[in-house]
């Protein structure tokens, strides 16, 4: 199966998207919420129709950053919210992505990956950090599917991976997940040395 832009556009075409609920996840808005500094550069992977960003942006985080292989799911955001600047919409792969930010929000690019790509993830993002920059979000701890997305796992597994780039990343069970994902989701803290 190629996970490629034909393949994101042909599910947002469809509308067979599952993951999308809505609005901010729980867990993220939160976190959002207990930021203090606004001029963060915060990037949001497979972000898909960025009700996290769009949060952030209007909570003053105007370095907030998206990218997504397809742009199908932005037009989405322009609509809801014209005022979030279109330079911050970026399409393309995150492994050819150079930029460098304090904080990445995992919210559910990990699991829409290939999971032979997760120990290249986890090292993208690390590479993709300021000193001292944070990936914090959610992963599920579900086995879920191994044929299509969303692939799930389990907190051993992902410690054991995090673990190579992240010495004193934590995992612990989410507090605060959407009903439909509650005891499911793991929130994940990993802070680049």
């Amino acid at each position: 199966m190629q996970l490629d832009r034909a393949y994101w556009e042909t599910r947002y075409g469809t509308n067979e998207t599952g993951w999308d609920i809505g609005g901010p996840s729980t867990p993220l808005k939160e976190y959002i919420d207990q930021l203090g500094n606004t001029d963060l550069r915060i990037l949001i992977p497979g972000a898909g129709r960025a009700y996290e960003a769009e949060y952030a942006h209007r909570k003053g985080f105007t370095n907030t950053f998206v990218i997504d292989l397809t742009d199908a799911p932005y037009k989405d955001l322009l609509f809801r919210y014209p005022e979030f600047p279109k330079e911050n919409l970026i399409v393309g792969d995150l492994f050819d992505h150079q930029e460098r930010y304090d904080v990445i929000l995992e919210q559910t690019c990990f699991c829409a990956l290939d999971p032979a790509l997760r120990p290249a993830y986890v090292e993208r993002v690390h590479s993709m950090l300021n000193a001292g920059g944070e990936l914090v979000g959610v992963l599920f701890d579900d086995p879920l599917n191994t044929d299509h997305p969303p692939f799930g796992g389990d907190r051993e597994t992902y410690l054991a991976l995090f673990r190579k780039h992240f010495p004193d990343v934590s995992m612990e069970p989410c507090r605060n997940s959407i009903p439909p994902r509650a005891g499911r989701e793991l929130w994940i803290k990993a802070r680049k040395a």
